[in-house]
């Protein structure tokens, strides 16, 4: 396929991706789009042109939503119909091509519009699906010869965390407050976090509402997954480690995560699945899947100093998960509980096995033991005020590039 579109060879955004989200539009709208290369279309306008008249079950221009979740609800006969029409409207010669008062109206450059939050948000899980990250932690924490606890390698371990704290790419984070316990302090002091984390994750967006008793099992799984973003999943490790037993993260965690902008359709990452790690022990049946369940995705990570450049600190891969978006999934359901459109479920620190490829400080720096070097000459165990974490991802192959864009945020000091 080629568009009339012209965009740069190593752009996230080719004719062979076509993600959704929303934007405000010169200020003056808000409508649900999608992206080619820097142009950013206005999916309400063409609906408005009567683009998309042949689509059934696409009955109201619900693309001028302030958000996806109405559109996404439709499922995929309607969405996987959308993008495939939106695909033919921009390859060479195609109707919308020759129609330029249309594209006068719909499409417009990235400076003339502000990415907003693509979903609504009902619900967030976060898992801990990474055993290279897993065995980090353990390592750190625990006994380093048993670093996995009993249940890591029979199911996928999560919690439910914070929706209303989850932001878009851009919005600034305030540094969280919290009780902390210092090493060789008896009772805890509280005050502004002091190891400040970033976590390199992914996430899944669900575009269906089940009733409490209902299971989604792996078979069904990518049928409820609209798509993915880019998560980032801040995290005080200070006050984490001295409040999550019995129960887990808190206030570590709660304060704010970043996603990217723009959600990108499971089809559309289709020519990047990839064979999953071996899992051993085998899992039990409703936790067995076939097929190619992981997703060859590159991921990297920057940090920024104030007035500095960006520092490129970890290279890694989606594909390193050891338990995949359908058995999430599936463990998720599989006592009833009900998920809504709009969910969201992130991936937990992804971590491949190279230092290099580690997804977080914590384990980049060795709890703080290795500090990382900046080109400014400045050190890094954390994340300081005013420094701005960068994750970007992008897939690639036979001469194909499908990519999610960039989910950034700059840490502020404490209100």
């Amino acid at each position: 396929m080629k568009s009339f579109v012209e965009y740069a060879a190593d752009s996230d955004f080719s004719i062979h991706n076509i993600p959704f989200g929303v934007a405000v539009f010169n200020k003056e709208f808000i409508a649900c789009c999608t992206r080619i290369g820097d142009q950013v279309i206005d999916l309400a306008t063409l609906y408005d042109l009567a683009y998309f008249e042949d689509i059934e079950g696409l009955e109201d221009n619900i693309f001028e939503a302030y958000t996806l979740n109405e559109f996404i609800e439709l499922g995929k006969p309607v969405t996987n119909a959308v993008r495939a029409k939106i695909q033919e409207l921009l390859q060479e010669g195609s109707i919308l091509s020759k129609d330029e008062k249309t594209i006068e109206e719909a499409f417009y450059d990235l400076d003339q519009v502000k990415m907003m939050m693509p979903v609504h948000i009902p619900n967030y899980t976060d898992f801990y699906s990474s055993i290279e990250h897993a065995t980090n932690v353990g390592k750190m924490f625990r006994d380093p010869a048993n670093a996995l606890l009993p249940n890591w390698k029979h199911l996928p371990v999560g919690y439910h965390g914070r929706a209303s704290s989850i932001v878009v790419s851009g919005t600034e984070i305030n540094r969280p407050k919290g009780q902390m316990k210092p090493a060789d302090a008896d009772q805890p002091v509280f005050g502004p976090c002091k190891q400040l984390d970033f976590e390199l994750e992914m996430a899944f967006i669900i575009n269906k509402n089940t009733e409490m008793g209902e299971s989604i099992p792996t078979q069904e799984a990518e049928d409820a997954i609209f798509g993915m973003l880019v998560f980032n999943d801040w995290s005080a490790r200070d006050i984490q480690s001295w409040e999550y037993v019995p129960l887990g993260p808190f206030l570590a965690k709660n304060f704010g995560s970043s996603v990217s902008p723009w959600v990108v359709t499971l089809e559309a990452l289709e020519p990047f699945r990839t064979a999953s790690p071996k899992q051993d022990p085998e899992v039990l049946d409703y936790l067995k899947f076939e097929g190619d369940k992981n997703y060859d995705i590159n991921l990297e990570v920057y940090i920024q100093p104030e007035n500095g450049e960006h520092n490129l600190i970890s290279e890694s891969n989606y594909k390193h998960m050891y338990w995949n978006m359908t058995q999430q999934l599936a463990h998720h359901t599989v006592n009833g509980c009900n998920v809504e459109v709009g969910d969201m479920y992130a991936s937990g620190t992804i971590s491949g096995s190279d230092p290099k490829s580690f997804g977080s400080m914590l384990e980049l720096t060795w709890r703080g033991q290795n500090p990382i070097q900046l080109s400014n000459g400045e050190e890094r165990k954390f994340i300081n005020d005013n420094d701005t974490v960068t994750m970007k991802a992008w897939a690639e192959k036979d001469g194909i590039r499908v990519g999610f864009g960039e989910v950034s945020g700059k840490i502020i000091p404490s209100k």
